[in-house]
């Protein structure tokens, strides 16, 4: 399991020729999950005068949905859509909320109206890369600790949960594509001396940089 999603829940907001525009975005893990909070929004900004939005949901981006909420049909939940998509995002919904200011935009003025908030959310709140790691337990003399953070230097890794009985043991993360070349890595630096095992999976949630002039 591993896709990029927004860091957090937040909230952008900007404003276009006197309509005002609000962004909101949620990490979501279900449809269901997305059309309450999508309810939610109608309900907190029923004054408004629309609530359009888009969501992506699957490891592997497999449902997208979008409304225009009563704009002009693409001007809306396409285009923002699209930026979900440009920054490949899923398990996200965002939200735009439209009180018009009584000017008009136009089409065109309206798709980078609705895009434009949606990365100003994006911006705002962050990217991160969410991933599953394997734990690989190590089990160390005390002399051969002392040289283990040269190991985890050349790895760049951490070490965690490290306990100090009559025997070191130390906790590593990694990726699972990374397993293999790690275990041998800790063969050759201990000449074969080592004992390790395999542990149980984690989530981890790494900050990415957004993807350039993407909106």
């Amino acid at each position: 399991m591993e896709f990029r999603t927004i860091t957090q829940d937040g909230t952008a907001e900007q404003d276009i020729k006197k309509s005002r525009f609000i962004c909101q975005a949620k990490r979501v893990e279900s449809e269901e999950e997305a059309r309450t909070f999508i309810q939610a929004v109608k309900k907190e900004h029923y004054k408004a005068t629309h609530n359009c939005s888009a969501f992506i949901l699957g490891e592997k981006s497999e449902i997208k949905r979008s409304s225009d909420d009563g704009e002009p049909s693409g001007t809306a939940g396409v285009p923002m859509l699209g930026v979900l998509e440009n920054h490949d995002l899923t398990n996200v919904c965002v939200v735009v909320t439209r009180y018009f200011g009584g000017i008009k935009l136009g089409a065109g003025g309206l798709i980078r109206a609705y895009a434009s908030s949606v990365a100003l959310a994006i911006k705002e709140l962050g990217i991160v890369q969410r991933k599953e790691q394997i734990g690989l337990q190590v089990e160390l003399s005390y002399s051969q600790y002392q040289e283990y953070a040269n190991f985890l230097k050349e790895q760049e890794l951490e070490e965690f949960d490290t306990q100090f009985t009559d025997k070191v043991q130390t906790l590593l993360y990694l990726d699972k594509e990374r397993i293999e070349s790690v275990q041998d890595a800790l063969i050759d630096f201990y000449q074969g001396k080592v004992s390790y095992q395999e542990t149980e999976l984690r989530e981890v949630e790494i900050p990415q940089p957004l993807y350039q002039n993407q909106e």
